[in-house]
């Protein structure tokens, strides 16, 4: 899903990162997935919504902003979903990019599912939740194949224990009412537009087939290098995209560069804190880069 209102103009914080300097260096381009947000029309197939449409999708993107503001190369991030599109086309066509951020990188679905699960079932144990223990037990093991409840379980549970937005008696995260916020009051969104973000765009995409797809998704398998500066920047408390497989993977990638950091006060959605940290590196890292080259 796109962020509506949020990522049209500069602001303190977009679930991943703030933009209201990174603007000021860069043109930042924020991406409406096929069938989300603005890019959204109920003409599209759901025999497109394809993985592979998607990162082709992508691709066309990239060739049209090259063209559009002729540079050689641009920079490319992702965030969790969005790492695995943005981790693909890094490996196929690294002539493209400067260089590769991946924040809370998808590695390979099946395993982080299966990492997902036990921890959930530790923590409902540890907290003594019989409501959550019963229902996780039910889905079954990865990879989840039989329908998409079994992936709203998942995520129900992840969101109650806090590996989503993180916060603790010193950690305190804002929320998701301020971005909310921001959305509604968006210049260029409309209320539509935001409905088919969250609802329709959501619903078009995880099909079926989609669920089926990803599992075959495993980059710790069919991606050992990449020819591009990579950088996989992860919240310590993110046990929705498990840090362990990240670091894992990050071990072994080759790279002409490679850089993992660890966002201290972070789930899955960062810390406005860690938020701020991560467009000061892209602004001093990326800029760097592309001195360089």
């Amino acid at each position: 899903m796109p962020l509506p209102g949020v990522s049209a103009k500069g602001q303190d914080y977009t679930i991943v990162m703030n933009t209201r300097q990174l603007v000021k260096h860069f043109v930042v381009v924020f991406w409406d997935q096929r069938g989300t947000g603005k890019s959204y029309s109920k003409q599209i197939s759901q025999d497109s919504m394809d993985i592979e449409q998607f990162i082709a999708d992508a691709g066309e993107l990239t060739d049209y902003l090259r063209r559009r503001f002729q540079q050689n190369k641009i920079f490319l991030a992702g965030h969790s979903w969005g790492t695995t599109i943005g981790l693909s086309l890094a490996a196929r066509s690294p002539e493209k990019y400067y260089a590769y951020t991946g924040f809370s990188q998808m590695v390979s679905w099946t395993e982080n599912d299966r990492l997902s699960l036990a921890w959930l079932k530790n923590e409902a144990k540890r907290r003594g939740n019989k409501k959550a223990i019963k229902e996780l037990e039910s889905i079954g093991q990865p990879p989840f194949r039989r329908n998409f409840k079994q992936w709203t379980v998942l995520r129900s549970w992840q969101r109650t224990f806090n590996t989503l937005i993180y916060s603790d008696a010193l950690i305190k995260h804002p929320g998701f009412i301020r971005i909310i916020k921001d959305m509604i009051r968006s210049e260029t969104y409309t209320l539509v537009d935001i409905f088919n973000s969250f609802y329709r765009g959501f619903k078009l995409a995880y099909s079926q087939r989609f669920i089926e797809q990803v599992e075959h998704y495993d980059f710790g398998a069919t991606v050992e290098s990449v020819s591009v500066p990579v950088t996989f920047i992860h919240g310590v408390h993110d046990y929705q995209v498990h840090g362990s497989l990240v670091e894992q993977y990050y071990k072994k990638l080759r790279a002409p560069t490679k850089k993992l950091i660890w966002a201290s006060k972070s789930g899955h959605a960062f810390h406005p804190d860690d938020a701020k940290l991560n467009e000061q590196y892209l602004i001093q890292q990326l800029s760097y880069l592309k001195e360089l080259s």
